[in-house]
């Protein structure tokens, strides 16, 4: 089954003929990558309006690291959230945007300030998330994870990534469903570098078109990922910083359109620009 072209959002419907680079803006001082951490609200709407210059369709605005940590506290994550996406809504309103996180508390805040989606690398493990979107037909990214987010674990080995992620998302879509959410509100992020090894995350990238079978675009968040760092580099445990993944985040960008992705969410205008030719390329 192939996708239909669109996603549709809070307010209006994204049109997906062709590839869409969601720009990543960080309000945080501890993001993986440190050429993405604008630490302020300020700052992050400064960011913000860079990559829409760039040329970025939508920007996906975080306020709290996905890697492990300490929590963060909910007032604060929502106070940035609030803050950067009201100023991000205001200056460029023809800009959809997503709010990136798994708390629906802060969810529920970003959308009132102007978000149109919801970036949930949790998976919706609350049930509170679907809910939220049923109300407020807000669009949801739903990304594979196996646990729960922000907790360090070795990966699991699956006999076959693509059949153990389509079981998953067939799993989750069905839950959403029951909640009121209708699937032309959900996209699908195979969750690169969360609970998939570097193998299977190669695999899923080169089978990721086999994911369309299940009838919902493709969100790849691949951008300067540790795995990048580890086929840089030949080994997990050496594997290239993320200031040096530039180039293969180009790579693995084109590939990614190449095999079905709708979305990328990426930090750099070269992805942008290769994720655009590939489009093009690829029609």
């Amino acid at each position: 089954m192939v996708p239909p072209p669109a996603w549709r959002l809070a307010n209006s419907t994204l049109d997906l003929e062709r590839p869409v680079a969601a720009g990543i803006v960080n309000v945080t001082h501890d993001s993986m990558f440190e050429g993405a951490r604008s630490g302020s609200p300020a700052q992050a709407i400064t960011d913000g309006a860079t990559l829409v210059e760039q040329g970025f369709e939508m920007l996906d605005v975080g306020a709290v690291a996905a890697r492990s940590g300490p929590p963060v506290p909910a007032a604060e994550e929502t106070a940035a959230l609030e803050a950067t996406i009201a100023g991000l809504s205001e200056a460029h309103p023809e800009v959809p945007i997503s709010a990136d996180t798994f708390s629906a508390a802060a969810a529920e805040s970003a959308l009132a300030a102007g978000a149109v989606a919801i970036n949930d690398i949790s998976g919706a493990r609350n049930s509170a998330l679907f809910d939220l979107c049923a109300t407020t037909g807000a669009g949801l990214v739903l990304m594979h994870i196996e646990g729960p987010p922000r907790e360090d674990r070795d990966p699991p080995r699956y006999d076959d990534a693509i059949d153990r992620l389509r079981e998953w998302f067939e799993e989750r879509l069905k839950a959403a469903t029951a909640r009121g959410v209708s699937e032309e509100q959900i996209v699908l992020d195979p969750g690169l570098d969360f609970d998939l090894g570097v193998r299977d995350g190669l695999e899923v990238l080169r089978r990721l078109d086999e994911l369309l079978e299940l009838g919902r675009p493709l969100y790849v968040s691949l951008s300067r990922k540790d795995l990048l760092g580890a086929v840089l580099a030949g080994s997990w445990e050496e594997r290239a910083e993320p200031a040096e993944r530039e180039w293969t985040t180009a790579a693995a960008a084109a590939l990614a359109v190449d095999h079905g992705a709708s979305i990328l969410r990426l930090h750099d205008v070269s992805a942008l620009q290769s994720m655009r030719i590939a489009g093009a390329i690829s029609g």
